[in-house]
């Protein structure tokens, strides 16, 4: 063996039906005394209890999907004007990545209290939307320095949302297994982290609140992150981010559409990471296992079904391309990866 693997400083809390108590002692423990609580209008009932608790100072709303600069220029300059000291985040990827926009500049320190599966509470990677186009990037200082898991916070998450969410999740595991910094420890971590959510996301679907199933899909999701930090980004989430950002479409939806024809594309020129995918399913292949899960789950199928254009296929074939890492297993070239964003959009059975 011969690799290198950083491992991100970060204070992770499991603490169902706790977390208001438990965010307080984050921010004690991190020296907060003034709050910016980021919670959208739509999470208000969920960041009450733990506002009652902390010293905010400023309670912003404005959280849009993708991150645009625009709003993330709003929500940094609140937040120099109210003299905030630390971050808390309530809610999703959107809210978490907003908190991440000020961190940037700021350097404030997060606490994240995720409401859905979307990880991005553990990695150290932040987005931003301008126009068109989704610019990613790694900084140490948006990676939150204390993550509040509290399953009690899911329980409303809406069932589409939840199926769509896990999968994005699950994205996390199979991209980590051939990202461009993966290593073994990145491979081990995402192979726990598709059993897990293969395990969770089937009990969440059948019961939406049950506390159990949370549980695991959201340690799942946490280990898929990390793996996902460390092993960086690889087709599936280039092919996402160009998109998304491109045609607004809906983050996590995008992610459960595009996952089986990327796994596909790229599982036969990879045989170690097909066999652990597989092996973290239980299955006898990996898109054997993804199939069956997402057949259980009633999976998101196809791009147009959330807005995407046909034209766009051509549109977002040159920043696609550009932006895959030069490592990817399989070979990308104008004709395959058309052939698999045209799959993808008219959600057509995968070979």
């Amino acid at each position: 063996m011969k690799f290198t693997h950083a491992t991100l400083p970060q204070r992770v809390v499991f603490a169902a039906g706790e977390s208001p108590a438990a965010v307080a002692a984050e921010v004690e423990a991190l020296g907060g005394s003034k709050v910016m609580l980021i919670a959208s209008d739509r999470e208000k009932e969920l960041a009450d209890p733990i506002a009652k608790e902390i010293p905010v100072v400023l309670r912003h709303e404005e959280v849009v999907m993708h991150v645009p600069v625009e709003v993330a220029g709003r929500a940094l300059r609140t937040a120099v004007d109210a003299g905030a000291d630390i971050l808390v985040s309530v809610g999703g990827g959107s809210t978490t990545g907003l908190a991440k926009a000020v961190a940037l500049t700021t350097g404030l320190p997060i606490v994240a209290v995720p409401t859905t599966y979307a990880g991005s509470e553990a990695t150290n990677v932040w987005g931003l939307t301008e126009g068109e186009t989704k610019t990613t990037g790694v900084d140490d200082k948006v990676l939150p320095a204390s993550v509040v898991y509290d399953a009690g916070l899911l329980t409303s998450l809406p069932g589409e949302m939840t199926v769509a969410s896990g999968l994005n999740a699950m994205a996390h595991c199979v991209d980590s297994m051939w990202g461009p910094r993966t290593d073994p420890i990145d491979r081990a971590l995402a192979q726990e982290g598709i059993r897990a959510l293969a395990t969770g996301l089937p009990s969440v679907a059948a019961d939406s609140t049950g506390v159990e199933g949370i549980e695991q899909t959201l340690y799942g999701a946490y280990l898929a992150a990390v793996a996902f930090a460390s092993a960086g980004s690889g087709m599936h989430h280039k092919i996402c981010h160009v998109l998304g950002g491109m045609f607004n479409l809906p983050h996590a939806q995008t992610h459960a559409v595009v996952l089986p024809y990327v796994l596909a594309f790229n599982a036969p020129h990879a045989p170690e990471a097909e066999a652990r995918i597989a092996q973290g399913f239980g299955s006898r292949t990996a898109g054997a296992g993804l199939a069956a899960l997402r057949e259980a789950l009633d999976a998101p199928r196809a791009l147009r079904d959330y807005g995407m254009p046909e034209d766009g296929i051509a549109k977002a074939l040159g920043p696609i391309t550009k932006a895959i890492p030069g490592n990817n297993p399989a070979p990308v070239t104008d004709e395959n990866l058309t052939a698999l964003l045209t799959a993808a959009w008219a959600g057509d059975p995968i070979n």
